[in-house]
């Protein structure tokens, strides 16, 4: 067990501490050395750019739609833009030098991939704000502050609840995780916590399929068949699922990176006869997402709440730029932590969890 992170259950931010984090956002009155890109007065137009990983991913939907409501209410003026697929640099660094060009006060960005961040911080040198989203970027420097979950938290919470409802079984486990040919923070923090949470050492918390492919977790005896790339995607999910279920027909465990993932493995799974005592466990509690918990698909998520992570991040643009003053990161953490819950309508002792009903009532709030 990695007792690095153990601290972090403790620092849970759970449904009350999302719904209240726009209230709750600390502030100080300097402001960084990214600048505002515009000056205080009421008067002129901010401009704020939300660069997502894609726009079709319900995740980024929603992440647009809260810092429309928000950009909306402030008036400030907004620009969306997206990677044509999750993976794509090229789109984001466009997307940054064109708000670049126009001036404006600031960008939020779930960064695709470690390229981008050299366009990041040309942004700040530029004087704009820079908000990394849902995805913290390896290079800390490239982004003024970061909103998002705690990714590792959140592969943790499925990995302790899915090591409880094995019971001592032999978990065999599939790892679905989003890239094979770059890193990025959010794939492993989440595969990395879930193996944590199981109970399984890692060999480097920094990578992906390096650990030891047998042994023990907290329950009994594992075995991992393999790490396959998904990119995210509900096609890359079924691809990955079928490649490690022709590797190990007796897989039942599944992680994966995200809940499009998980549709496409199961649906797998499905085809191959083998759904019978499968567990599968994922990250994102969209209102999708936990509809499929409700039908049995997934056995458990952890709820993110994207929505917030943009309304937080247009309102932190707007009060830099008219009262001067920035956000906070949260205590003990390198970023803003917006949250995360369990939800699962199969509760394990010992887990702190939320059920399908009272998770649809706040599905990415």
């Amino acid at each position: 067990m990695n007792h690095a992170r153990s601290g972090a259950l403790g620092r849970r931010l759970l449904v009350a501490g999302s719904i209240t984090a726009t209230a709750a956002l600390a502030f100080t009155g300097c402001a960084s050395s990214g600048g505002s890109g515009q000056g205080a007065s009421g008067d002129e137009t901010i401009s704020v750019s939300l660069i997502t990983k894609t726009d079709t991913n319900p995740f980024f939907v929603a992440m647009q739609q809260g810092a429309e409501d928000i950009a909306d209410e402030l008036g400030v003026e907004l620009t969306l833009a997206a990677g044509s697929e999750d993976g794509d640099e090229d789109s984001q660094i466009q997307a940054i030098e064109n708000a670049i060009s126009r001036g404006d006060a600031g960008i939020l960005i779930t960064p695709n991939g470690p390229a981008v961040e050299d366009a990041l911080v040309k942004a700040r040198d530029a004087g704009l704000y820079v908000i990394a989203l849902d995805t913290p970027p390896s290079d800390p420097e490239s982004v003024d502050i970061t909103f998002a979950t705690d990714n590792y938290l959140a592969g943790q919470e499925i990995g302790t609840w899915a090591a409880a409802k094995l019971d001592g079984e032999k978990a065999t486990i599939a790892m679905i995780d989003l890239f094979d040919d770059k890193v990025v923070s959010v794939d492993v923090a989440r595969d990395q916590g879930f193996l944590d949470g199981m109970g399984i050492d890692l060999a480097d918390e920094t990578k992906n399929g390096d650990e030891e492919s047998t042994g023990t977790y907290s329950g009994g005896d594992y075995e991992i068949v393999g790490n396959e790339a998904s990119q995210g995607a509900e096609d890359g999910g079924r691809t990955a699922a079928e490649t490690l279920l022709s590797q190990n027909p007796d897989i039942n465990v599944v992680y994966t990176i995200n809940e499009p993932a998980a549709y496409g493995a199961y649906e797998a799974f499905k085809a191959a006869g083998s759904t019978d005592g499968l567990i599968v466990v994922s990250v994102d509690g969209g209102c999708a997402g936990v509809d499929a918990v409700t039908e049995g698909i997934i056995g458990a998520t952890s709820q993110q709440y994207p929505l917030k992570m943009a309304e937080l991040g247009v309102k932190a643009v707007y009060d830099l730029v008219t009262t001067g003053e920035t956000p906070e990161v949260s205590e003990g953490l390198d970023f803003y932590n917006t949250g995360v819950a369990l939800v699962t309508d199969d509760p394990q002792d010992g887990v702190e969890s939320i059920d399908t009903a009272e998770a649809t009532e706040i599905c990415w709030g």
